[in-house]
């Protein structure tokens, strides 16, 4: 399902072509790393959800398939938390860490194909068995998170990296796993949890740069509700998003539910892209225990009780982040499936 000609160029891709064919919206799938240890898997390491690239990909397709027969229409690939020098620094050479990376595009699209055969085999629409079987299309988006989550330190929750880490640093950082990764078959690139100003720009200059051939979503996050995590303007981080063609949507992700709304509003003021949003349960995580607060959270009604207030804000692609399930984008897939002709108050 590649959204490109045979030039290799990506101008075929259109989003607002993609979301006019799905009725105006699409769903993002939910959070990985919580369903990966569900079904078992101990992420008590660095490379986090990308360690079942290593030790349990058919975990990682389990949760796929989940998310699609939930309603998702974009998967989110196991590489946020991937990257060469991190799997290179648990002893894999190069060339392994660059075929790890490809292969959390491959397990994906093997979920989409998977899902399409059970499609074919049956139609429902989540009446007998909650399943969402049916032939819609379905996107494969290849995750790279920010560098502060290869640090592992929580620093994707402050962007704060140091006055050493430069614009130049973080380009060479990501520029081979942005390249690995646009080229094993994705339908575009979703960079996450951008917390800062500096690292938009140097995505937004290795896309152009490097010729990426595939389009790209930039998602920021915020702790306050006005800026990103960092401090910076979200407005001007939307600004540098905006102004790189090869950016075909924009928003918010990991962020608590309780400010996406003013947050959407923000980011109108100054694109027309397609917005974005796909928050966190609204669970803070201590980054010093490496783990989420439960008690912070709000719960999965209350969630999807914002969903039209989010639609009608400008979000036309939503879904959920960390602490979110099945359960939480399959609520979601129902909402807007009945559409917002019944607005809920806003929470705001």
């Amino acid at each position: 399902m590649h959204q490109t000609n045979g030039n290799g160029n990506f101008a075929s891709f259109s989003m607002e072509d993609f979301l006019k064919k799905s009725k105006g919206y699409a769903v993002i799938d939910g959070g990985l790393a919580t369903e990966l240890e569900r079904h078992g898997a101990d992420l008590h390491d660095p490379l986090w959800s990308g360690k079942c690239l290593i030790s349990s990909p058919h975990l990682i397709r389990t949760v796929h398939l989940d998310y699609l027969e939930a309603g998702a229409d974009i998967l989110i690939t196991a590489s946020y938390q991937a990257t060469i020098q991190g799997f290179m620094a648990k002893g894999l050479s190069e060339k392994e860490s660059e075929a790890l990376l490809a292969k959390s595009v491959s397990i994906a699209c093997e979920a989409r194909d998977m899902y399409y055969e059970r499609s074919s085999e049956g139609s429902c629409d989540g009446i007998e068995d909650e399943r969402v079987l049916n032939k819609r299309k379905i996107l494969v988006a290849a995750s790279v998170g920010s560098y502060g989550a290869y640090l592992a330190d929580g620093s994707e929750y402050d962007g704060n990296y140091g006055d050493s880490v430069t614009l130049a640093t973080l380009k060479e950082f990501h520029r081979r796993r942005v390249q690995v990764l646009a080229e094993a078959g994705a339908d575009l690139i979703a960079f996450e949890t951008i917390p800062n100003k500096i690292e938009a720009q140097a995505f937004a200059e290795l896309l152009v740069e490097d010729d990426i051939k595939i389009p790209a979503w930039f998602a920021f996050n915020s702790k306050d509700g006005v800026n990103v995590v960092s401090g910076d303007s979200l407005v001007e981080c939307t600004l540098v998003a905006n102004s790189c063609k090869k950016v075909v949507a924009v928003g918010i992700n990991c962020t608590p539910p309780r400010f996406i709304s003013a947050l959407i509003l923000s980011m109108k003021k100054v694109t027309s892209k397609p917005l974005l949003i796909y928050p966190n349960s609204g669970e803070t995580y201590d980054a010093d225990r490496k783990e989420w607060v439960e008690s912070t959270g709000v719960s999965n009604e209350d969630f999807v009780s914002y969903v039209n207030v989010w639609r009608e804000a400008g979000a036309s692609l939503i879904g959920g982040c960390c602490r979110t399930t099945p359960d939480t984008i399959r609520a979601i897939h129902k909402v807007l499936s009945v559409g917002s002709s019944t607005a809920v108050p806003s929470k705001d």
